[in-house]
């Protein structure tokens, strides 16, 4: 017979493994990068945690982990840039993930962020956490939320003006900037 907290890995993986994918996804960009995030978080969680919670209490635990998995990995690679100057971006391969149209933009322009506002908006948006939620999981400050999260919807919405102008200027010539109301700002 399993362990109690096999058990609970079994059916967290079962039942909630495709979202804790998706989860490690949007932070990381790369759907292998997300995998082995997962499986690194189940691993510290139930190498740890082995008896008395269930699945949702394990869930929690392990979204958990994969933040600060990709917050210790982008801190690693930020060490890193500092000390070898990347001279050629990394290939990117086709995994056959299920992103597609407006959902791979957004994960394009989510990957520009810093690795704090990413998370923050990750959390705060396609986790629909509360601003003291993120900030506990983080370990950061509300204020600090607030501003990963300010700071990151202010990027996203530069982005995507910019996204239009060029888009207005391909169809259209000097069709000029593209204002908030979609209206563009060319001579008449």
């Amino acid at each position: 017979m399993a362990a109690r907290w096999e058990q609970v890995c079994a059916e967290l993986v079962a039942h909630r493994g495709d979202a804790l994918v998706r989860y490690a996804m949007l932070l990381s960009g790369d759907e292998e990068e997300a995998r082995d995030m997962v499986q690194d978080a189940l691993t510290a969680t139930f190498g740890r945690l082995r008896n008395g919670f269930e699945v949702e209490q394990a869930e929690a635990y392990v979204r958990r982990a994969i933040a600060n998995r990709f917050l210790d990995r982008a801190r690693r690679g930020q060490r890193w840039r500092r000390i070898v100057p990347l001279v050629v971006e990394r290939e990117r391969v086709d995994s056959g993930a299920t992103l597609t149209g407006e959902r791979l933009d957004m994960a394009h322009r989510l990957q520009r962020l810093s690795p704090r506002e990413r998370a923050c908006i990750v959390l705060r948006y396609d986790e629909d956490r509360t601003v003291e939620q993120i900030a506990s999981e983080l370990g950061i400050s509300a204020g600090a939320v607030k501003r990963y999260v300010s700071d990151a919807l202010g990027k996203l919405r530069g982005m995507l003006e910019r996204e239009q102008e060029r888009a207005a200027r391909e169809a259209g010539g000097a069709a000029g900037p593209v204002r908030r109301d979609g209206t563009t700002g060319g001579r008449q």
